[in-house]
């Protein structure tokens, strides 16, 4: 560790020992890395809690040009995908699930997108009245990010869901998923036929006025206030949806890692969390 002061957003010792060996072996060129990885994983956790641009990284931090290539080349290789699915089974195991989820919930949150946002993956959600995009998650019933698709917000929430619907079923086992009003349709038959997965949809009580807290879905909701607790994924910034993508999964791993070296969930947490695993 350098002898900089430290950031909030800095991993912990057992943080960094939980990342570090899931990530890709050195080059084997023979030169050697001249900033630590561990710098290297900070600085972009910086940028996704801070929200601030590449370029404005602290001068104490590696150059903004060095963590970023780092950053593009991890996520060529599935870096983000792979520490994600290591991290999500060790805090399922802790708490005392199955390593592998078997039911999810999924939702979808729109969002504004930034003038860097071009015009082709950028779209209208009538319903929100947002212009920017629209990301599509899917969470385990434990609230931790399973798969994450980032699409122009003008998508129907029935057919962009089918993306990150798939992402789930190619990378779980998970064949049950909870959703609200805004997926029945046909994407309850396609996901039935084509996935072998049930589709539930979770309709609020005919009585509800208002917002109201449903417990069989909201982890999903609140997995999405925590992402958004990160300053860099209030508002969509990035050129292409897959960079979007691979900042929200950087977000959920440093949540992750937090949950797994600081302990579990809260008895109330634990209590309204949906019994399938």
């Amino acid at each position: 560790m350098s002898a900089r002061p430290g950031y909030p957003s800095d991993l912990t010792d057992a943080q960094w020992a939980l990342i570090e060996p899931l990530l890709p072996e050195p080059s084997t060129d023979g030169r050697r890395e001249k900033h630590p990885r561990r710098e290297i994983v900070n600085a972009i956790l910086y940028v996704v809690r801070s929200g601030c641009p590449w370029r404005y990284l602290p001068a104490d931090l590696p150059p903004w040009q060095t963590v970023y290539w780092y950053f593009t080349r991890w996520e060529d290789a599935g870096v983000t995908e792979k520490l994600l699915t290591a991290l999500r089974v060790k805090a399922r195991v802790r708490q005392g699930r199955e390593p592998e989820p078997s039911a999810g919930v999924i939702d979808s949150q729109s969002v504004k997108g930034a003038d860097t946002v071009g015009r082709d993956s950028r779209g209208y959600d009538a319903g929100k009245k947002v212009n920017g995009r629209k990301r599509f998650i899917v969470t385990d019933t434990l609230g931790m990010l399973v798969t994450v698709t980032v699409l122009a917000a003008s998508w129907q929430d029935r057919d962009g869901a089918k993306r990150a619907l798939l992402g789930a079923y190619l990378a779980t086992p998970i064949r049950h998923v909870l959703a609200d009003q805004g997926f029945t349709g046909r994407l309850v038959d396609w996901t039935r036929d084509s996935l072998r997965t049930t589709l539930e949809i979770v309709r609020k009580p005919t009585e509800q006025r208002g917002f109201a807290v449903h417990p069989r879905r909201w982890v999903v909701e609140r997995a999405l206030a925590w992402l958004t607790a990160h300053r860099r994924l209030v508002r969509d910034y990035e050129r292409q949806p897959a960079v979007s993508e691979a900042l929200i999964r950087w977000a959920a791993i440093a949540g992750l890692t937090r949950r797994i070296a600081h302990g579990e969930p809260t008895r109330r947490q634990n209590r309204l969390t949906f019994s399938r695993t």
